[in-house]
Order: structure tokens, then sequence, then C-alpha cells
């Protein structure tokens, strides 16, 4: 791809300036060594304490307040990045290779590329992986957009990326922008590294030529001090990286120690030709992360199965899986239909057992009180989401163990027990009770007593048979009670969610399984199945050096989920059982987890769908975002969504970059509905090719197409089209069908949802505003030029090209009655002073002329119209208006809006 291409897709810096910026010298010392490792120093930091971001109020809220990073451990540190040469040396043969001079910075790889060469250069030198995963998933160029299962173990001996930490440390200590390769002096490309080194710099370009991945996931500060710290536990559900040090395309000015990052998200899979890394060695020992509610854990909860994982399974990623987090009492989930998968913990005084979703998965009811352990409980029900909302209690003197049922009424209830404890004497188990109460619009209704005895392993839908377990597998079969296996001891007993009647029970390795099971076995080792009458029918031994625990079926599926607890006792892992070929998926890693239970959508997606008389292949059919993606991809795949739902309502579509995307507020447009399909990373390609094939044949109502004209963008002809439409499978299908034009595309946007893997972010960003991003204002501030503008005279030919394309797509559209509209959005007023037309250039005599062609073929083709309200600076947008140099905020937004939206009112 294009260096241009890169430069506009990914900016990983926002316009910002602080004394620790523009530093000319060493602003701290620190005592370093040479490092057997070679290239590689040795950093003595024990006892040292960093301030990582700043309490400077126009910085970001994420590198706001200040905190303080302190180390009681040693590390060693690349003197350089790692260069092109040494990355091609060790990745050539695993099938990435870089096409770069050999003594400049290894740059456009991922997050995932670079960790992947750090564990192979682990493993060249006979060390332990610092990184471990299930599965690699590469796109068509060989990079890593994807490490299923992804870990990172402090604890490991070995290569790895520094930590934010430990790279504020040591930059710190080199820290020297005027000496380094900025916009000022680098000529807007890499140079060979330590070419700039000077006497008092130990380590080479930590400010300027290469921007830096770190280790960290994007997390929030709090001020504080944390020792050891290793950043967040997950990036959220946009699964957000950190880059550090500034890269040859910004100015000194704008290079802080503290920034952490740019307007753009930045993922694992985000890669640009101005981001590289520099290595690290070491174990972290004690190592801390700090969740977004500020609060500090020696643990983490991190997630092993992926989204595509659970679709491969259950047809849907619509799945969530809620589990108890032992080390904190708290209710712990998941939820699958997020492609980047964040473990959300729910926080508040109540002591949380054994959760169960609801048959909808927008609920989730726990008890205060254990199986096995005669106690008072109290029963709750919440929302399933990242605050559990709406906290409901049950009004009655003892309820344990919740459990979800739809009766054939139609009415959704919840079974429980009035005492959990151990069934094992009879007078003792029937001096409980089995009770349900209903459950709607977040209320219970009136608890109805079931039957004596506790029977809390769930109750068949014909209400023929009940089951429980906790010392004795005990039945009720047609109304009279019973006890099943032999009398022999056994617990964590769930009924299946199916018609079956089976129920999932775990032992301690009794004669009648281990006779059964034709081995010994001991205690918990084994899952065991009955059927209705109680007669074993199958078994499932643990993996090796582990038994089964908190074993419970899934809400559909012949599957089981449960916890694993190592030879410690500790529940380390929860994982998925496949009752059907007996394999095992680890889902979820951490110190004690118990408790799980997973919900999966009885809605299928689009293997079982069809729209009128089509059917749809499931892995192709509109997936318009593919976990690991980056979140251009997410943004207009989920827009994309958007565009099916109201496809018979749409009249106005808007499409363009992500100044469009800021600047046109859909639904405040009064001329017509408006849909806004602006993205961050563009070429005009891309918003026309989406214009011309979904919106000209799908949406009936249309009127009227908004397109940005970006003239500082148009130095790209089709790379970044390529980019975003080459490497996703709905895009690919669509093309393959003719784009479905003339078909019946009804309900489309039901199969889109059911086999993407959206972030509520998106959603919640983009759903009620019809595809508008809003952002409050900052300021216009400095003028960032991220391209050399001279670009305008030497490549003319991408220039034209744009301007023919865009020629051609009018010319169409004024043949199908169809009206154009191009806004040439405002920029910072203030590249009047510099060279460059606006943040990538050209020249503005180049830019000029092309804006008088655009207004000449506006005068010729009467359903073509500009509306220029850039003015070449001289606009009326202030400061109050900008969110950045280049993009609107809510007020400029709707104040470019209320502009456009008069002139579409004068458009036939």
């Amino acid at each position: 791809m294009r260096f241009v291409f890169l430069v506009l897709v990914f900016v990983f810096w926002a316009a910002c300036s602080n004394s620790e910026g523009v530093s000319s010298g060493n602003s701290s010392k620190i005592e370093v060594e040479e490092d057997s490792l070679a290239g590689m120093l040795r950093i003595k930091a024990v006892g040292e304490t960093v301030l990582l971001g700043t309490n400077e109020v126009t910085a970001k809220v994420n590198e706001r307040p200040s905190m303080k990073a302190r180390f009681d451990y040693d590390f060693s540190m690349g003197r350089t990045e790692v260069t092109c040469a040494e990355f091609n040396d060790l990745m050539t043969a695993k099938g990435l290779s870089l096409s770069c001079e050999a003594s400049v910075p290894a740059t456009n790889i991922t997050y995932y590329d670079a960790v992947l060469f750090a564990n192979e250069r682990s493993k060249s030198e006979g060390f332990d992986t610092a990184y471990t995963y299930s599965r690699a998933v590469f796109d068509s160029e060989g990079r890593c957009t994807n490490l299923e299962g992804f870990a990172y173990r402090p604890e490991e001996d070995a290569y790895r990326l520094p930590t934010e930490a430990e790279w504020i440390l040591v930059a710190k200590a080199n820290w020297n922008v005027s000496g380094a390769w900025t916009s000022e002096n680098s000529d807007y490309k890499l140079h060979p590294v330590c070419e700039k080194a000077d006497s008092s710099s130990q380590v080479c370009d930590i400010a300027g030529n290469a921007m830096e991945w770190v280790n960290d996931w994007l997390g929030k500060f709090r001020d504080t001090t944390v020792t050891n710290f290793v950043g967040a536990p997950d990036g959220g559900a946009l699964g957000q990286r950190i880059v550090k040090g500034g890269s040859y395309r910004n100015s000194a000015e704008s290079i802080t120690l503290y920034s952490r990052g740019d307007v753009y998200t930045v993922t694992s899979s985000t890669r640009a030709d101005y981001v590289g890394f520099r290595l690290a060695f070491g174990a972290i020992p004690g190592a801390t992360w700090m969740r977004n509610d500020g609060k500090v854990a020696s643990s983490r909860v991190v997630p092993l199965a992926s989204s595509a994982t659970m679709r491969s399974l259950f047809q849907t990623y619509k799945a969530k899986l809620a589990f108890r987090n032992e080390n904190s009492g708290n209710l712990a989930y998941i939820d699958y239909s997020s492609g980047n998968l964040s473990v959300h913990e729910i926080e508040d005084s109540l002591d949380v057992h054994h959760p169960e979703i609801s048959p909808d998965g927008k609920y989730v009811a726990f008890c205060t009180g254990l199986e096995g352990v005669s106690e008072m409980s109290e029963l709750y029900v919440r929302d399933l989401n990242a605050t559990g909302s709406n906290l409901v209690k049950l009004e009655v003197e003892s309820a344990a163990i919740p459990r979800w049922r739809v009766l054939e009424s139609g009415d959704t209830v919840i079974v429980y027990v009035t005492d959990a404890g151990s069934n094992k004497e009879e007078s003792a188990f029937k001096s409980a009770s089995t009770w349900q109460v209903p459950f709607a619009n977040g209320k219970f209704g009136k608890p109805q007593k079931l039957f004596d005895g506790a029977y809390h392993g769930g109750i068949s839908a014909d209400n023929a048979l009940a089951v429980t377990g906790a010392k004795l597998l005990r039945a009720r079969v047609s109304g009279r009670d019973t006890v099943w296996y032999g009398g022999e001891q056994a617990c964590n007993a769930s009924l299946a969610k199916d018609r079956s009647k089976r129920t999932l029970f775990l032992d301690f390795g009794g004669k009648t399984g281990r006779e059964y099971a034709g081995v010994n076995y001991g205690t918990h080792e084994r899952l065991l199945v009955v059927d209705s009458v109680g007669n074993l029918v199958q078994t499932l031994a643990a993996p090796a050096g582990y038994s089964f625990d908190h074993s419970e079926w899934v809400s559909n599926g012949n599957f089981a989920v449960a916890t694993l607890t190592n030879a410690n006792g500790a529940h380390t892992k929860i994982v998925l059982v496949n009752l059907t070929d007996g394999s095992l998926v680890e889902l979820v890693e951490g110190d004690e987890l118990w408790h799980p239970t997973l919900w999966i959508s009885e809605i299928q997606s689009s293997a079982d769908t069809s729209v009128g008389v089509l059917l749809f292949e499931p892995d192709s059919a509109g997936v318009y975002f593919v976990e690991g993606q980056d979140w251009p991809h997410e943004a207009l795949g989920y827009k994309m969504n958007l565009m099916w739902k109201y496809a018979n309502q749409v009249e106005i579509l808007c499409v363009g970059s992500s100044r469009t995307e800021d600047g046109i507020v859909a639904n405040k447009i009064q001329s017509g509905f408006a849909l806004n399909m602006g993205h961050s990373g563009n070429d005009m390609n891309a918003s026309l090719f989406v214009a011309e094939n979904y919106g000209v044949n799908h949406l009936k109502k249309l009127k009227t197409i908004v397109v940005s004209l970006d003239f500082d963008l148009w130095q790209n002809e089709t790379a970044f089209s390529d980019y975003l439409f080459l490497n996703t499978p709905g895009y690919i299908y669509d093309k393959n069908h003719s784009f479905w034009k003339n078909e019946d595309m009804a309900d489309f946007s039901q199969i889109v949802e059911a086999v993407s893997p959206f972030s509520m972010e998106a959603i919640n960003a983009y759903g009620k505003s019809r595809g508008w991003l809003e952002n409050e204002s900052v300021e216009w501030g400095t003028p960032l030029v991220e391209s050399d503008s001279n670009w305008s005279l030497t490549n003319t030919n991408s220039l034209d090209w744009n301007l023919k394309r865009l020629e051609s797509f009018v010319k169409e559209m004024d043949r199908l009655q169809i009206n154009v509209v191009g806004v040439i959005f405002p920029q910072n007023p203030r590249y009047r002073e510099t060279g460059s037309w606006g943040r990538y250039g050209p020249q503005r005599s180049a830019a000029e002329k092309y804006i008088e062609s655009v207004q000449a073929l506006a005068g010729r083709v009467s359903r073509f119209a500009v509306l220029d309200e850039n003015r070449n600076g001289n606009h009326d947008y202030t400061d109050q208006m900008a969110l950045n140099t280049d993009h609107l905020s809510v007020s400029g937004a709707e104040y470019l809006t209320a502009r456009l939206d008069s002139l579409l009112n004068t458009l036939e």
C-alpha cells in the first residue's frame, strides 16, 4: 500500500502542547548498564517512580489525571526501535516480510505482529514466551489482525513490549524532541535508527522517527500511586491500545511524554507506516492492573475464547457468560456480541452466587446463599449491563438457587428453593420447599409454592421431573421423590434446558461412576449424565491436572459450562464442554472463577435465515465487520446495518470521511430522512462505492447524496477502499451477487446484526443519531500538517483521478435524477498561516485549482451543488465549534447541518 494511504487512515496524534513535550534535554536520570542481551540496555528501576499522564486541562480524558507508577523490579529495554532487517530476519520464515530499508524502524505492523516478533525472539534464545494465544488470524497481506485467546504473562522472563510506565521512565531520561526526527526536519520519511543519537542519549529515537507500540491496553488514570503498573486489564469494548513518542510526521510542538494515542481509535489490528516498536525484556513481579473504575488489582480475568469461536459453535454472536469473581464476590460477565471482548464486573455490597441469565439475555438472577449450605438466602434480579441497573429483590424469607423457566402460557418465571443445604437427611430436605415466582417488566409477581423438597437443579417443561444434588442426587418423578445414583454422594445437579430430561452432575469418584467409566478417578474429575429415569448415559473426564466444579447446562444445545479446579483447589478457568464430541473450549481464566452460566440466543443466524426466496451463506452474507478488525471497519459495518434497517426511509444519504461523520447531524435535517454513513479513514472512492452499490440500488426513496470533498485526501485513489472492502466477507459476497440489484432485501438488517460482533460503543455512538458521532468542543488548536503538502506537485495523477471519479459519479447520478451535494468541511483557519491547504496538504494553490474545477463541474451538471464551508480558511466556525484541527464538535456540526439543510430545501 502507498505511504499516503496509511498516513490518512491511521493518525495517532492529537494537537496538544505541554512543557514536557518541548524539553530540549534530559529531564531525569536513571542508572543504566550494558546488557548481555544483544541490543538491550539494563534499566535499574528498583525504587524509581515516574509520572504517567498529565494534569493539563486541555489533555484528553484518558490522559488525565497524572498518576504515579513505582517500580520494584529492573528490566531491559532496546536501545533502538526494532529495525526492518531485524524484523525480517525472524519473521520472513513465518510468512511476514516487510519491504523497507534495513536500518529504518520496522513499521506498518499491528500490535499483534509486534508481540509475535517478541515471542519469536524469546524462542530463538531459549526463553519462554510472554504472550500466549490459541490461534492467529492474518489478513491478505500477512499482517496479524487477531490472536484468539490472547493473554500477556507478566511473570515470564521473556521478550515483550515495554509497559507504558517503563517507556516513560526511559523516555524521560532521553527526552530531546528538538533533536528528534519530526515534521520540521524529516522530509516526512523514516530515517535509520540512531542517526540522530548524541552523547547524552543512551536510547535512540524515543521521541520522533517512528511512533511506538507499548504493551498496555488503554485504560484510565487515577490520582494515586501504583506499583508495577501494567495498564488496564483489557481494552474495553473497543479493544484500545496505546502508542507513544510521536513520529517523523508530527511537529515537535505536538509531541509529549503523556500522549497515548489520537482522535482515531487505536486497536491491536491498527497499523501505519510511521508506527513501530522497541523491545523490553524481563518478568514483572506482582504486576498490577487498574480497572476503569479506578480499582487496582493484582490479578485479572482474561477472555480466552473469541466471539468468532462462539459463533462457530452456536451460529450466533448473541451469547453471554456470567460468573462470580470469588476474589471480589462480584458478578462478572462477558458479552460475545462485541468483537472486542471485555470482562465487566458489577461491583456493589451484595454477595453473588449461582447467577443465571434470563431466557431473553437481558437480566441475571442470583442469590446470596450457596448450594450445600443451610442458611438464609436472598434472591435478586438485575439488568445484565455494566452497571447492573434496576436491581430488585424478592421479598420472601429465604430464596436460593434461581432458575428461569418459560411456561407454556408464555410467562417467564423464576424457580427457587427456600433452603439449599444438604439433602442427605430426608426430613431436613422435605422441610424446605420449591417455589416459582413470575417476573415481568422488571418486577416480581406473587410467589407460588410448587412442592415440598428443595429441587434446585431444575424442573422439566412438563413438570414431570425435578432434580437436585447436594450430597445426594434426588429426583421428583411424576410427583414421587426418589434417590438416584445408588445413593452415592453427588452435587451440582443441572437439568438439561431441552426436552431430553437429562441431568448433569458431579460425583466423588464413587463406585457407580467408576464402573461405568471403566477407570478409577477422583472427586469431580468427571462430568456425569443420567437420563430421565436416572440411568447413566455419559461421562467425560476433566483435563489432566484438573477437576470440574459448578457444572451447568448451557441455555441451548448439547453443551455444558463448568469451572476447572487445579491441584491447589483454585478455580482458574471456565470451560465449555461439548457433550457431542467431548471437546473442551477454554472460555476464561483467572484466580477464582465460580458459578458460570452461559446464555445463547435462540434466534439463529443467517444459516437458517432467508429473505424472500434468497438463501445466504452464513459466513459471508452481511458480515461487514469481522472480529479483530479496526474501528473504521466496525464504524462503516454498523452503518451498513443502519442502511439496511432504514432502506425504505432514507431520502438523504451522507457519505464521506470522519468529517462527514462528525459534521452532519442526520436526525436534525428537516428536508428529508437522512443517514450519515461517514467513517474515519477514507478515500473518496470508498464513499462513492457505498453510494453507487448500496444507496442507489436499495434506498427506495433516495433523492440526494451528500459527499465530503476532502481535497487533502485526494492523494489516495483506491488504497483505503481496497483495505476496507477486500478484507471483509460481506462486501465481497455482495459484489459477487451484483450487490443484489433488483432483489427484495427486506429484513436483511437482522442478518447483519446476527453475524457481526458490533460493540456497544458502536451501537451507542451511532444507533440513535443515525450515524452522527457527537463530540464536545475543544478548539481548532495547532494547525497540524500531517503530510508534506508538496505531494501535490509530484502526485497530480491522483488529484486528477479523484476529479474524474467525482465527475463520472455526478453525471451518472444526474442521469438517475439523484441530487449530489459536495461539502467542503471547515478546517483550522490557521492553515492560512502555512503552505498547506489542510491537515494533509496539498499546497494551497493546488487546492484552489481543484476547487475551481469542482465548482465548474457544478455549473455544468444541474443536479450537482457545492457547499464550501471552508472557504480557504476564511470561514466563521469558531474554536467553540471545533473538536480538533479538522473536525467539528456538536455546535459546529449543528451549525453546518443547518446550512446544508437550507441548501437541500432548494434542490428539486
